[in-house]
């Protein structure tokens, strides 16, 4: 059984994962903004107060978010983390650290421990630099999973043909066209063809 912080606490990260507070999360979700305040996860006579099984629905809903990611969090506020391979973004275009399916792949990577990572095939990579501001900042780790379903708004990491690995949002897609988003919003959208792209995965998650 959780205990009433590790559920709240596993909000507070999906917040965070998803680049907003928990009033924004909220907000995102249709609820009141002041929802998941702290001030209100407690009576002022201490009785605990607990999200609703609706609310937390709504907010993996709004964030594209899986049950059994959710739970993840949840386990993680417990300690629980797994290694995963890690490099940096800038690094990733190396032709010899992904399969053909945009697995990890060869001795190139690093490892570091991160909570509630269910795909086995799942990986980190380090943004540097402010290109991908205000979304990603220079030292933030995204993490990428290359099971899990990808749908137009989600954040994505693409490898082209001519082997570069780009960072973007999915505006739309179509049978033959991809339409890739910067996340700095000063940047033009990126449009590439299916036949010039080799993979696509999805950013599940993020740790700043």
């Amino acid at each position: 059984m959780f205990s009433h912080s590790q559920i709240w606490q596993a909000i507070d990260r999906l917040a965070e994962a998803n680049g907003m507070s928990a009033s924004g999360l909220a907000r995102a979700a249709g609820l009141d903004a002041t929802a998941f305040n702290k001030s209100k996860r407690a009576t002022p006579h201490g009785r605990l107060r607990w999200p609703t099984t609706e609310s937390v629905s709504k907010c993996l809903a709004a964030t594209r978010t899986s049950l059994t990611e959710f739970a993840g969090l949840v386990h993680g506020a417990q300690g629980l983390q797994r290694a995963v391979p890690c490099i940096h973004l800038a690094h990733a275009g190396a032709s010899d650290l992904f399969d053909d399916a945009g697995r990890p792949a060869g001795d190139g990577w690093d490892r570091i421990n991160l909570p509630g990572i269910d795909d086995p095939c799942a990986y980190a990579l380090t943004i540097s630099g402010d290109t991908m501001m205000p979304v990603y900042r220079d030292g933030d780790t995204v993490i990428v999973s290359p099971a899990a379903p990808v749908r137009p708004g989600d954040r994505v990491v693409v490898k082209t043909g001519d082997g570069e690995i780009l960072a973007r949002r999915l505006h739309r897609e179509t049978g033959r066209k991809l339409e890739l988003a910067c996340f700095n919003p000063q940047q033009p959208m990126l449009t590439i063809e299916r036949t010039s792209m080799k993979w696509m995965a999805r950013i599940i998650w993020t740790s700043q």
